[in-house]
């Protein structure tokens, strides 16, 4: 079978290096010079609402998919018109784009949020101050990743400012959550609605952008990981949802509430590939494809660092015990994911250290 895949960064180089043992080809749409998926698959050079391309795409593929949440609507109504099935759904991609859809989707389905209001014009900006509490976080409802879109606000003049610093766009103000760290789960659905979720972790973000996974949470308190379980299968159900997904959380001393969905493979996902059974970017394809899902047990505790910015020197990390070290082919920019490194060791304080010393800001 043929797998497509709209875009070609490193979630589909991933995703490419996993469907070819299982027999599959893999063609990708990407507009970027730089391909890092390609060393693994087609590629079709041309943007992601180009009419000839999309069709092109759907023609050479037996199935699509995505590496990102942000494809236009129309590029996936225009791939399912010529009759090649879109996974996950294109109504998934419509939530997850969308912060407000997404939020109140969490809340129809009785689970936990940050308090948040709607804002799209100034009016609205002034009527979410008298409802969300300062400090709060004025986020776009489009486009925001990695720390992206959005300012920590804690007066109503910073948040006008924000508010006019993104152009007026549509945004969400969400209040503060006091929690007492980042989880994330990991979870899929085949073609015929078989469920499975790998253990939480928890996270830890620098300057908006991921850090470091440790697959599974320490400490984590059975009820707590049941109620992760419980909020990705009711997301998953609800959406008829056939992929990988991830669910970003925040603990607190009562359970978890839901930050937002990945409809995709994941960052915080990324350590499955040597510490479970079956990896996210495996299951992806396994599911996509109508397969059956592979194990999500977990082999080994693990931890990964994302390299940003730049790369250690690679002796040096393979010098390490039970390191693992994935590069992208990505040039080195100040805030660019250029890597993972995955230990399956605890004691991990030289691999921060290296990764940390080629840090650029």
């Amino acid at each position: 079978m043929r797998i497509g895949i709209v875009g070609g960064g490193q979630l589909g180089r991933m995703l490419a290096q996993a469907a070819r043992p299982l027999g599959h080809q893999v063609t990708v749409l990407e507009p970027a010079e730089e391909v890092p998926a390609a060393g693994f698959a087609d590629v079709i050079p041309a943007a992601y609402d180009d009419p000839a391309a999309l069709l092109a795409l759907a023609r050479a593929c037996d199935v699509v998919t995505c590496e990102f949440e942000s494809v236009p609507a129309s590029s996936l109504a225009a791939i399912e018109a010529a009759g090649v099935p879109v996974f996950p759904r294109p109504s998934a991609f419509a939530t997850a784009s969308d912060r407000l859809l997404e939020k109140s989707m969490f809340r129809a389905l009785g689970l936990g949020t940050a308090p948040f209001a709607d804002v799209v014009d100034d009016e609205g900006l002034e009527r979410a101050l008298g409802e969300i509490e300062l400090p709060a976080v004025l986020k776009t409802r489009r486009n925001g990743y990695d720390g992206k879109g959005q300012a920590v606000v804690r007066s109503p003049d910073e948040a006008r400012a924000a508010f006019a610093a993104v152009g007026r766009v549509p945004c969400l103000l969400e209040g503060f959550v006091h929690f007492r760290r980042e989880l994330s789960i990991v979870a899929v659905r085949g073609r015929d609605g078989a469920v499975a979720t790998y253990d939480v972790v928890e996270n830890v973000h620098r300057e908006g952008i991921l850090h470091t996974t440790t697959a599974p949470a320490t400490g984590l308190r059975p009820e707590v990981a049941a109620a992760a379980a419980h909020a990705a299968h009711a997301v998953l159900t609800h959406l008829e949802y056939v992929g990988v997904m991830a669910l970003e959380l925040f603990e607190e001393d009562g359970g978890v509430r839901v930050n937002e969905m990945a409809p995709r493979v994941h960052n915080s996902g990324h350590c499955t590939i040597e510490s479970a059974v079956t990896s996210q970017f495996e299951n992806h394809v396994r599911a996509i494809v109508g397969a059956p899902l592979g194990s999500t047990a977990l082999r080994a505790p693990a931890t990964m660092v994302n390299l940003v910015g730049g790369v250690p020197a690679l002796d040096a990390m393979l010098a390490l015990d039970d390191v693992h070290v994935h590069l992208y082919d990505k040039r080195p920019k100040p805030g660019r994911k250029v890597g993972h490194v995955t230990s399956l060791g605890r004691d991990l304080p030289a691999l921060v250290a290296l990764v940390e010393a080629c840090r650029l800001r």
